[in-house]
């Protein structure tokens, strides 16, 4: 395994920048997520890193060695396409094998070495079948076990479980990160899907237009980002215009239209264009008076149940805005129309500029 350090990297289509100054460390053994819209240049990073898409300028640094220039099949990197990729005249075994032949293994290492990958994603039993004798997350398991079975420094998924239902991509989120762990394997995951990047990343780097806008922990991203963009990224968010009326002893308070709120989560902005996002599900929804301080009051306009949560709409007093709040485990649902107050802690009224 090999740790990545992608220094100044630029990808150019004629006049178009598709990756434009991006720096990343990351370390080894680590599960790290490229995250972003369609069109954000995640994909494009992530070919250059297999070797795919040479760069404009920049380094990519496995370790101490640059391999930007480097041929893909000169890296050790092991690649899990989107649609698969698999030989469809060839069985299980022998589309893991493919690799090994290619580099002129003996047939005792090749047989030694597939039937581990193979146990390794739990698809031993399957060896003889063919492609279209299985599942979608059977061959997402082929897949894998195809790209870590010459043990690469790097493994390289490029959303890899899109084409899968919600089921088997909740399994095989789990699969994915038992293998990068059993391996302690390098490995760079592009996704657009936030709750993919939230459950199983070490790190990860939110891009957006070609550039890097954050990288972090997905906790420390999800409660603490560092513009509008990625909090909205990252999860459901109510953006409340603000005004900061005073800072001090680690503590804020903004004035919204609305009312206003306290905020321990510094730095506090002074921008003219702020914001502060407030998660749906960080508010609690009081009826019948008795708020806390930290509050805001409206009625309510639209109640969805969806059994584990319900969803509510509320229309805040004092302007046109309306929030939308997250309850857990519903049992008695508000009435359209209903006056509500809405508590939330400051340390979940996040102040951002722009």
């Amino acid at each position: 395994m090999s740790a990545i350090r992608i220094e100044g990297l630029v990808k150019k289509f004629g006049e178009t920048a598709a990756v434009s100054d991006v720096d990343l460390d990351i370390p080894s053994g680590s599960l790290f997520f490229l995250l972003g819209p369609s069109g954000c240049g995640k994909t494009t990073l992530l070919r250059m890193i297999a070797g795919f898409t040479e760069p404009t300028a920049g380094r990519i640094m496995f370790g101490d060695r640059d391999v930007a220039r480097v041929p893909a099949n000169g890296r050790n990197t092991g690649m899990v396409f989107q649609n698969y990729a698999l030989w469809p005249h060839m069985t299980v075994a022998e589309n893991v094998a493919f690799g090994l032949e290619v580099r002129k293994l003996s047939r005792s290492a090749i047989d030694e070495k597939v039937r581990h990958a193979l146990e390794l994603v739990r698809m031993g039993p399957y060896a003889g079948r063919k492609p279209a004798e299985l599942s979608g997350g059977q061959q997402q398991r082929v897949a894998l076990a195809r790209a870590v079975v010459f043990e690469p420094s790097v493994l390289l998924l490029d959303e890899p479980l899109s084409n899968l239902d919600a089921k088997l991509r909740l399994e095989m989120r789990l699969e994915i990160r038992r293998i990068v762990d059993t391996l302690r394997i390098t490995t760079v995951y592009v996704t657009h899907d936030q709750e993919e990047a939230l459950s199983l990343a070490d790190g990860m780097a939110v891009l957006r237009g070609g550039k890097v806008v954050q990288v972090g922990a997905p906790r420390a991203m999800y409660r603490r980002p560092n513009c509008q963009f990625v909090a909205d990224f990252l999860g459901d968010t109510n953006f409340l215009p603000a005004i900061l009326v005073r800072s001090d002893a680690g503590e804020a308070l903004y004035k919204t239209a609305a009312g206003n709120l306290r905020s321990t989560v510094a730095p506090f902005p002074r921008e003219a264009e702020l914001s502060l996002s407030l998660r749906p599900e960080a508010l609690r929804m009081v009826r019948g008076g008795g708020a806390g301080g930290n509050a805001l009051a409206g009625t309510v306009r639209s109640s969805i149940y969806l059994g584990d949560i319900a969803q509510h709409e509320i229309a805040l007093d004092g302007c046109d805005a309306t929030i939308r709040v997250a309850e857990l485990n519903p049992k008695n649902p508000p009435a359209v129309g209903e006056r509500v107050a809405l508590e939330i802690d400051a340390d979940d009224v996040v102040p951002l500029a722009g």
